[in-house]
């Protein structure tokens, strides 16, 4: 079910609140690398640009301008968003977390982050809703100062300070992960994300990157990023293909991993994505062959795009575009309470820490909070 819209006042009384405040208090751009942890805050190519902003006494006032809520990521990721920032390190630099969440509409989130800019928030955090439609917002946050930091669903546009994980990477892994337990041949199912994504394109090009020019056979199929989707086509596929030696899941993965099992197919090699249940499943059938690579895009990275901000208004000087280290638990290293949780749903996200960044946020705190507006 999708938010309800949250109604601000219209673009005219944004525009002219914007023109009011003063100008000139936006990042300026500046020579490399960062200034603090370097290894958290990685530049997401060569050629990034660093921003530095003005700095700021502590605390701040933080917002996080949310597009819909409608899956089980996006209100993980709330919940995380309010865990972090009762961390102790976190919680003296922030005087005030306001959280909204506008549904599918842009013209809805713009206005939702205009509404922060003219109530003097420091910091906006958002997940936009479409990538090109955003300029006169940037400009009129820029003009007030504010630190606007888009994160997962980025914008098209180097003027921000942006926060992502590295998808083509993210596929490179899986790839490597794979082949390094195949040795060059043997067929493999690829079960890709919803089509159309730029998500499932780049960690598909990512992985045929790696897997192509050998001796494999692939076999793809479109699981949609859910599970019982791809556990559908996955089921069609053994039906149709009959044995795979290996399997890809871009999401969807326990679901992928049950339909070889109702299938009565053999255990094999997997690399997938970082569910709960397909962890557990991982643990749990390791020794019996279901051997697992998992590496996940989390709704953890509102914690790394959250100190990004907040670190910018120190004045440190930091990368427009942060590239997020990529979680990875590989078997045989599966830890209950650590990197998968027996007592909670599947559909759990269970990779919640970098420890490049300083940031471990627990399952116990994630589940304590509610995905509802503050």
């Amino acid at each position: 079910m999708l938010a309800r819209p949250v109604i601000f006042a219209g673009a005219a009384a944004a525009l002219v609140a914007a023109a009011a405040v003063s100008p000139a208090h936006a990042q300026e751009v500046v020579s490399g690398p960062a200034s603090v942890e370097q290894q958290c805050f990685t530049p997401f190519a060569e050629d990034t640009k660093f921003f530095k902003f003005p700095g700021k006494e502590p605390p701040y006032k933080i917002a996080l301008a949310n597009g819909f809520v409608g899956n089980t990521w996006r209100i993980q990721m709330i919940k995380t968003l309010k865990a972090y920032s009762e961390q102790p390190e976190v919680a003296p630099l922030i005087d005030e977390l306001k959280i909204v969440s506008t549904g599918t509409d842009v013209s809805a989130q713009i206005a939702a982050i205009d509404n922060f800019i003219n109530s003097g928030f420091d910091a906006i955090l958002t997940i936009a809703v479409n990538p090109t439609a955003f300029g006169p917002v940037i400009r009129r946050a820029k003009r007030a100062g504010v630190v606007l930091v888009p994160f997962d669903n980025v914008l098209d546009t180097d003027e921000v300070l942006q926060v992502n994980q590295d998808q083509l990477e993210m596929g490179r892994i899986m790839g490597q992960w794979l082949e390094k337990h195949l040795s060059g041949s043997g067929k493999v199912l690829e079960v890709r994300g919803l089509q159309g994504n730029s998500v499932d394109r780049d960690r598909h090009l990512g992985f045929r990157e790696v897997m192509d020019g050998k001796d494999y056979e692939i076999i793809e199929v479109v699981g949609n990023w859910d599970d019982g989707t791809a556990q559908k086509v996955v089921a069609d596929a053994v039906a149709v293909h009959g044995q795979f030696d290996g399997m890809y899941v871009q999401g969807g993965s326990t679901g992928a991993v049950r339909a070889l099992m109702d299938a009565g197919h053999p255990f094999i090699p997997v690399s997938g994505e970082g569910e709960n249940g397909f962890r557990k499943l991982c643990s749990q059938h390791s020794g019996d062959g279901l051997k697992c690579s998992s590496a996940v895009q989390s709704p953890g990275l509102v914690a790394i795009a959250a100190k990004t901000a907040l670190t910018a208004l120190q004045g440190e000087t930091l990368p427009q575009y942060v590239s997020v280290p990529i979680p990875l638990t590989e078997d045989p290293d599966w830890e209950p309470g650590v990197n998968y949780f027996p007592d909670l749903t599947d559909n759990f996200f269970a990779a919640n820490a970098w420890p490049p960044c300083g940031v471990n946020i627990t399952a116990t705190e994630i589940m304590a909070k509610t995905e509802a507006d503050q």
